[in-house]
């Protein structure tokens, strides 16, 4: 897929103040700091479109970015920053659980995951409850950049395997670093599949009639 347009469409914390035109969505989630920002950034070919900073927690609203004015690329707001207030934490959690199973046009959900590490019980908690809550998802393990060619794929293998104890099969999963762009065409391309997928689906209603 080749992104020709990227624009801001704006910014929202409740189902009824996200923008009025409606588009298949495409959000990504993930714990403070693991780069999300920057990957919104990398997989728009815009290094503006989501402001990026070294500070955690600091996307706190839903950001709709209309891309090629056919889908939304929706930045959300990162989980489990534990400097944050408790009652920050709660507000936080209420607005992402309010999107995620509330908004009817999310096609996927991507949880951002660093691939240097193991997968916290935060994270793991987060995708028990996607699971449970049937909610369509991809991983991303992101900061490919940051370990040697061999121990980044072995932590992603443990990663696979954790993740296996608990699901019979893996979701859809990809490996990318903003600093050099690994998985952009790989996760562009599954968007793209998805997206595919849906018109074929609202031509089978039409059709049906």
């Amino acid at each position: 897929m080749k992104i020709s347009e990227a624009l801001f469409a704006g910014s929202s914390t409740r189902i009824s103040d996200k923008p009025k035109q409606t588009f298949p969505e495409f959000a990504f989630i993930g714990r403070s700091n693991v780069g999300k920002s920057s990957l919104v950034n990398m997989l728009s070919g815009n290094k503006k479109l989501a402001m990026t900073s070294s500070t955690p927690g600091k996307t706190q609203v839903i950001n709709h970015f209309l891309i090629n004015r056919s889908w939304y690329l929706v930045d959300l707001p990162g989980y489990g920053y534990a400097k944050m207030s408790k009652s920050g934490r709660a507000r936080l959690a209420q607005i992402i659980r309010g999107y995620i199973n509330l908004s009817p046009d999310l096609a996927v959900l991507f949880v951002l995951i660093d691939s240097r590490h193991d997968i916290g019980k935060i994270d793991m908690d987060f995708l028990k409850e996607l699971g449970e809550s049937r909610i369509p998802f991809a991983i991303i393990f992101t900061k490919a950049d940051k370990n040697g060619v061999n121990a980044r794929n072995e932590q992603i293998e443990k990663n696979k395997r954790q993740i296996l104890e608990f699901w019979e099969e893996l979701p859809p999963v990809f490996v990318s670093s903003s600093l050099n762009g690994m998985g952009r065409e790989e996760i562009l391309d599954y968007i793209e599949t998805v997206l595919k997928e849906l018109d074929g689906m609202k031509q089978t209603d039409i059709n049906n009639q």
